[in-house]
């Protein structure tokens, strides 16, 4: 079965609303307050961002990737001393490469980066084995 670039393969809320929490993270908030903003069990967050914690530069490296292949004056964005507001902005450089290739308005409406980012990992952006995680690559994944 085909999903729609609104949803995240194994994961019973729209990719907007994880994406809402994975942002709030990167503000600094924890997965409680995230959790009552969003009307999301607070368990449920901490899977998210436990998940996502996991793989971030990983994914970082996809994201910057697609903006390289999709981009066609792309520039690298700078490191913003966080690695969760790295993820954003490498998400934010994926977005704006692939909107300027193919437009900004899709099937359903503008583009938002939760979607590009859904479409490049195939829905796949927190299931298992997405992308391919090399020991050792863990680290510290706190924002001061």
């Amino acid at each position: 079965m085909l999903l729609p670039v609104t949803l995240l393969l194994r994961r019973g809320y729209a990719a907007g609303v994880v994406g809402a929490a994975l942002t709030a993270r990167a503000r600094g908030l924890g997965h409680r307050p995230i959790g009552q903003a969003l009307g999301v069990p607070g368990a449920t967050v901490r899977g998210w961002l436990r998940v996502m914690g996991s793989r971030l530069d990983p994914v970082r490296s996809w994201l910057l990737q697609v903006a390289a292949l999709a981009g066609v004056d792309w520039v690298v964005p700078q490191a913003q001393g966080c690695r969760w507001r790295d993820l954003l902005a490498a998400l934010a450089a994926a977005s704006e490469a692939v909107t300027g290739r193919f437009g900004r308005d899709g099937v359903l409406g503008p583009v938002t980066g939760w979607q590009v980012a859904v479409a490049c990992s195939g829905g796949r952006l927190l299931a298992p084995g997405w992308p391919p995680v090399w020991p050792g690559r863990g680290g510290n994944t706190s924002c001061p």
